[in-house]
């Protein structure tokens, strides 16, 4: 039988590595699948998965819908409702490899879409908020249906199965792309199923997430006042609507929303020059409720770059590293050795202290 999230508790770990290329070279996918490989104690088979950036550059004006479907139906349907919405201009089946080790798939398919400019305007709605509002409609109203990815010139490939095996399964080595994410999952409270794996996705921002995050509840209350549905029933899923609500809606910049979901000790701020205590302050009392509690590292990726950040007290490992054009982040060390042996510039972040990388002017002419 088939359980549900919540149904069980599994002790916890997970991995996450991810790295980007400043200079906007296009990476195989092989690359981050052996990186996520080193680190396969830290998973259980119940759940892997990638992001990657730049790899649908023929398409990279258009929304890349990727969808889980349980069945036909749900199928007809959500097309019947993309058919209303947007203009698809390329719809198939994502390409899979049959292997031993991914079993039960679901039906897997693949939209190149563009949101009809009536629609937009009878909604009095901008663009990027049209589909995201498209996007949680299906995922919360047609039954059977889960949009897992929705932003341009990206895409998310995931599946329950150790990294490697999902790797393998989706052919990440037929894509290339400037920025990848990877996770290997290990639940902390919850069986695994397909919609639960990592990343979590909306728009272009994906996050993937070592950790168990106790303020849930509280994230989850908040950012649902302002049109999110969490349906997945695990903590990760929250985190990307909270940076699209800060990022997006908000307007905040990375730096000030890691101020935000990992802020200091208000000891730490009384001790701080006026100016910057004054602004976390505001902080802290205008999205009290955005403050993520318990142990997380996360990676962030969104159009053009990549942040890593760890809990204010850094209960999560995190590693940091450097090699000309490139940024390597991952759970381990090794996992980054394993795919660039010379790599320099080693570190580990400090808890609470956000590791940004965005594409130099180069990279920006290449891929944006």
């Amino acid at each position: 039988m088939l359980l549900n999230e919540g149904e069980i508790r599994i002790p916890s770990g997970c991995a996450i590595s991810g790295f980007i290329s400043r200079d906007g070279n296009r990476v195989n996918g092989s690359k981050i699948v052996k990186s996520i490989s080193y680190m396969h104690d830290r998973s259980n088979g119940l759940g892997g998965g990638f992001a990657g950036y730049g790899i649908y550059p023929e398409y990279k004006d258009l929304y890349a819908f990727h969808v889980f479907y349980s069945s036909n139906a749900a199928r007809e349907q959500t097309e019947r409702f993309l058919d209303r919405h947007f203009d698809v201009v390329n719809l198939s089946r994502i390409p899979t490899k049959k292997i031993p080790a991914i079993t039960n798939e679901p039906l897997i398919w693949r939209y190149f879409v563009n949101p009809l400019p009536t629609k937009i305007a009878s909604s009095q709605l901008d663009e990027k908020e049209f589909v995201a509002k498209c996007v949680i409609r299906i995922n919360n109203d047609i039954e059977g249906a889960y949009v897992f990815s929705s932003g341009k010139n990206m895409g998310v490939f995931k599946a329950v199965g150790y990294p490697e095996d999902v790797g393998e399964f989706y052919r990440l080595d037929e894509y290339d792309g400037y920025a990848w994410t990877a996770h290997g999952r290990y639940p902390t409270n919850t069986p695994g199923w397909w919609g639960g794996a990592h990343p979590f996705a909306l728009l272009d921002y994906t996050i993937v997430h070592n950790g168990e995050i106790s303020s849930y509840d509280a994230n989850r209350r908040f950012i649902e006042m302002f049109g999110y549905k969490c349906t997945l029933l695990t903590d990760t899923e929250v985190i990307t609507y909270i940076i699209d609500y800060l990022h997006r809606k908000q307007g905040l910049c990375l730096e000030d929303i890691a101020s935000v979901i990992a802020s200091p000790f208000w000891s730490e701020i009384e001790q701080m020059e006026p100016e910057k205590a004054e602004k976390l302050k505001y902080f802290r009392n205008a999205f009290s409720s955005l403050l993520i509690t318990g142990p997380f590292s996360i990676i962030l990726g969104y159009t053009g770059g990549i942040m890593a950040l760890n809990d204010r007290l850094k209960l999560r490992s995190m590693v940091v590293a450097e090699k000309n054009d490139m940024v390597y982040i991952s759970s381990e060390e090794c996992a980054i050795r394993a795919i660039c042996p010379d790599v320099e510039n080693v570190w580990s972040p400090r808890g609470g202290q956000p590791v940004i990388v965005n594409l130099n002017e180069e990279g920006k002419k290449k891929c944006l």
